[in-house]
């Protein structure tokens, strides 16, 4: 593991957006999803590729608060446009496993 230190933490924007809308993304090399994300005012909507359709359906994803970085460059992904990273963790075989908050917060809330 290599250690960071404060001041590099504090660069990543890891912030509270819900989830607003969900399609397939047939175009993916992997099973994933395209989401559209509400990070709040001062950030906005944002897409982002995920590869969550193991544990989700498109249905139970919308109005799911989820734990996104902001403040990455944006990134092709086959003819998609990632916008910012949607966090998780895998799980014992590998598929991933959301990083949600407890309660509802306001989105654009910045992990502290």
């Amino acid at each position: 593991m290599q250690e960071i230190n404060w001041n590099d933490f504090e660069k990543v924007e890891l912030r509270v957006g819900t989830i607003l809308e969900v399609t397939d993304f047939p175009e993916a090399r992997k099973p994933a999803y395209k989401l559209t994300i509400d990070f709040g005012s001062a950030i906005g909507i944002r897409k982002s590729s995920a590869q969550i359709t193991k544990h989700y359906s498109a249905d139970n994803l919308i109005g799911k608060q989820i734990i996104g970085v902001v403040n990455f460059p944006k990134k092709q992904i086959a003819t998609f446009m990632s916008e910012c990273l949607v966090t998780g963790f895998a799980d014992e075989n590998g598929d991933i496993v959301l990083s949600t908050v407890s309660g509802s917060v306001p989105n654009g809330s910045k992990l502290i």
